[in-house]
């Protein structure tokens, strides 16, 4: 008879406490500058074991916040299914230690409201969201993107209200126009539900929230900046400095185009990489290492399709400042 064991976390997963977790914009919170995404890994395409020892590792190394949205997957919905069965598995008595967030923005069924940013889709797709996941409230719970036709202040109204249901605790905005950031900005702390994070793509080879001007406004407002695809899709380590491994996303064509790594794509990365083993580092370490460096950014999202993979990542907590 093979009976499951209960998880216990580990007694040492906030020994690195001083370290680990920055604040929030001006917000109570604190978020681990390593959060763990859910995008990749953790849907009915995947083992659950493996998802279960991936977020048991990351938790008791004092990863506390789990980033997932209501399309993630595949199929959709399930990576948000996977984090139910963990909560009624493992991670119930942790429930107050743990910031976990969702979205809704991206296509998820069919039909004129399972799309963009109604009230209708925004308060359905979240009811969808907590029963899957098997919780009263999200921490965290964001417009995946923005939606050109409907009118901001309908988005923002039904994000000012699910906090005032109970059903979130915080709002943040993923991938929005500066404009409409700056219009949200004014519009949930005029009705007291600040916004509490902006969540883009920032990485080496990717610096548009610095270059538009979206990093410098969130961090004058006050508001969190998180980074997702910090290593543009594994560009960012070691996977494609030699070319395009027969195993790898790109060769695959599911994520990445091959069209892509151009020679001076392929140059660019072997002089990153070259500079990272000058600081004692794995080209993906100093990737993450640069963004947490810059001003603004709270902490990256990170992915992990194992446990020795996500111990790497953690390594760039450490690492020396940029000159």
């Amino acid at each position: 008879m093979n009976i499951k064991q209960s998880y216990i976390a580990s007694p040492h997963r906030y020994d690195q406490a001083d370290i680990m977790y920055q604040r929030c914009g001006r917000s109570g919170v604190l978020l681990p500058k390593v959060s763990l995404g859910f995008w990749h890994n953790f849907g009915d395409v995947d083992p659950y074991q493996r998802s279960r020892e991936i977020t048991h590792y990351a938790f008791d190394h004092g990863i506390t916040h789990f980033d997932l949205a209501n399309n993630y997957g595949p199929p959709y919905g399930t990576a948000e299914e996977t984090m139910g069965r963990l909560m009624r598995e493992d991670f119930a008595p942790y429930r107050d230690e743990l910031f976990i967030s969702s979205k809704a923005g991206y296509d998820m069924w069919e039909g004129p409201y399972g799309n963009w940013g109604s009230r209708k889709y925004l308060m359905a797709s979240l009811d969808q969201s907590l029963r899957r996941m098997n919780l009263d409230y999200v921490d965290l719970f964001y417009s995946h993107r923005f939606d050109p036709e409907t009118p901001l202040e309908e988005t923002l109204q039904a994000l000012v209200d699910i906090v005032r249901m109970g059903k979130a605790l915080y709002i943040g905005i993923s991938r929005w126009p500066l404009e409409a950031l700056k219009t949200a900005e004014e519009y949930l702390r005029q009705r007291d539900v600040p916004l509490l994070i902006f969540q883009d793509k920032l990485n080496l080879l990717d610096r548009k929230p610095q270059e538009e001007g979206i990093l410098d406004f969130c961090r004058e407002h006050g508001i969190g900046f998180i980074s997702f695809s910090p290593l543009a899709q594994g560009l960012l380590t070691d996977r494609y400095l030699n070319g395009i491994p027969s195993d790898s996303r790109m060769s695959r064509g599911t994520s990445l185009n091959s069209e892509t790594l151009t020679p001076e794509l392929l140059s660019h990365l072997q002089e990153l990489n070259r500079q990272a083993e000058e600081r004692g580092e794995t080209l993906a370490e100093m990737a993450l290492a640069w963004i947490l460096h810059q001003q603004g950014v709270t902490s990256v999202l990170v992915g992990a399709s194992s446990t020795a993979q996500l111990e790497k990542n953690l390594r760039c907590i450490h690492a020396k400042p940029f000159a």
